[in-house]
């Protein structure tokens, strides 16, 4: 069975990937074995075959790229197949209807801005549930990050469950649509909606870095520029090293088969403490800007004033390409990381968790409020990965007991104040979106699975 599926930006096709490139192989061993099997053919007619040979290699190859087109959408936000299993057995039954938000609509139809976290919410009690969501519509929606505005999303209740589809009612078939045989498409990875607002946490993604003692020590940096000049920006020549005599066995910095370098530049490194311990997690870099190394670091000969040969040190020449900030001597590089793409998914973490917050950041200094980013003393050897939601505690209170005679103090449990979602992760420390929040998160408050 086929079906074309055209919002007037792609074209798609789910028929049998194995019929079509049997044809295909067909026709290419008819084609093409077929002239090798006759040496007296006439050239012309050998032609012709070996043509029609890679026309139909061409036909597969053109229903393997309209079958796969999407795939970069998968790629980017991938599936764990403990989340798989879930939404596979939630799909065969739906959830109950106990487990639906109290103002559940019956239809919802996606809009630009809206965000995966949001539409949990409307339909579900606990938007980091998100297996239960894509499960509802695991025939329906095969990707859960594959829902564009202009959607319709209908919740289908029966029997004591509820489903959720992209047919009024869950039912009815599109029957069999006939396609040409050219593929027209074009992707719509980059307008499916986000797991969250990506705006909100854009800067930690590209910008923000946390390093060990280690690695920011022997970190190369700048060691002069142009002219005296104290200050630089974007256009300007800069001069580092990696080499000292506290690092003499740092690689130096190089141009790598004639290509430049890039590095990100950073300053004033903080550390990150523990509250309870107050032991040092990690140093977080400032960031100020992007440079490209032009000119390796070297040494050659020389003279000195008295004539004699000496060994002189040659640092790398940079060209600043980006700045935030004002650039200065002794400032540090590291090197450009890959780029990579918010592929997190909303849902519990599988293990226990529980930690404490480190920081918060923006104008909430004291008090961290919703869509504000913090950092936690948990990261990637604790288990954490991008996406994983979190309770945030309200800080427990002690009290004296005056009920009881000898006025003994009590420590009061504390109670869940919000949720908080981890969307960048380091080895010690992981940094996490404030999305749920009663009263302000504090640095030392606590927090456990949701």
């Amino acid at each position: 069975m086929a079906y074309a599926q055209n919002q007037s930006r792609l074209v798609k096709t789910r028929a049998p990937a194995a019929a079509f490139e049997a044809a295909a192989c067909g026709a290419s061993q008819a084609a093409g074995g077929g002239a090798q099997g006759l040496p007296n053919m006439p050239s012309t007619t050998r032609l012709i075959s070996s043509i029609a040979a890679a026309a139909a290699c061409v036909c597969a190859a053109q229903v393997a790229l309209a079958q796969n087109a999407p795939i970069p959408a998968e790629q980017r936000y991938p599936v764990t197949p403990g989340q798989r299993a879930t939404a596979s057995q939630v799909a065969q039954t739906g959830v109950p209807l106990s487990e639906l938000a109290p103002n559940a609509p019956d239809s919802h139809t996606v809009k630009a801005g809206d965000t995966l976290w949001g539409i949990s919410g409307i339909f579900l009690r606990s938007p980091w549930r998100w297996p239960e969501l894509w499960g509802m519509n695991l025939d329906e929606i095969k990707n859960p990050h594959r829902i564009y505005p202009g959607q319709v999303l209908y919740l289908i209740k029966a029997n004591g469950r509820a489903i959720l589809s992209t047919r009024p009612n869950g039912g009815g078939d599109t029957g069999t649509v006939k396609v040409s045989p050219r593929t027209r498409y074009e992707s719509l990875a980059d307008s499916a909606i986000p797991p969250i607002s990506l705006q909100t946490i854009e800067a930690f993604l590209t910008e923000s870095i946390v390093l060990d003692e280690d690695t920011l020590s022997r970190a190369p940096r700048i060691v002069a520029a142009q002219e005296g000049r104290v200050l630089l920006s974007r256009g300007d020549r800069a001069y580092a090293r990696a080499l000292s005599t506290e690092t003499p066995d740092a690689a130096p910095l190089t141009v790598a088969d004639g290509r430049s370098t890039g590095f990100r530049l950073f300053r004033n490194a903080t550390p990150l403490r523990d509250p309870s311990t107050n032991e040092i997690l990690g140093y977080e870099a400032h960031y100020l800007g992007k440079a490209t190394v032009v000119r390796s670091e070297t040494r050659r000969d020389g003279t000195n004033a008295k004539g004699e040969t000496i060994s002189e040190i040659v640092p790398a020449s940079l060209d600043i390409t980006a700045a935030k900030e004002e650039i200065r001597v002794g400032d540090r590089l590291m090197p450009e990381p890959p780029r990579s793409f918010a592929n997190f998914v909303p849902r519990a973490p599988q293990g226990p968790q529980e930690g404490q917050v480190v920081s918060a950041y923006g104008n909430a200094v004291t008090y961290a409020a919703q869509n504000t980013i913090v950092s936690i003393n948990r990261g990637q050897r604790h288990g954490l990965e991008p996406g994983h939601v979190l309770a945030v505690l309200r800080e427990s209170n002690t009290v004296t007991d005056t009920t009881d005679s000898a006025r003994p103090n009590l420590r009061l449990p504390g109670e869940r104040n919000g949720l908080m979602m981890v969307f960048r992760t380091f080895d010690r420390v992981s940094y996490a979106i404030v999305l749920d929040i009663a009263e302000g998160v504090r640095v030392g408050d606590r927090f456990v699975n949701p």
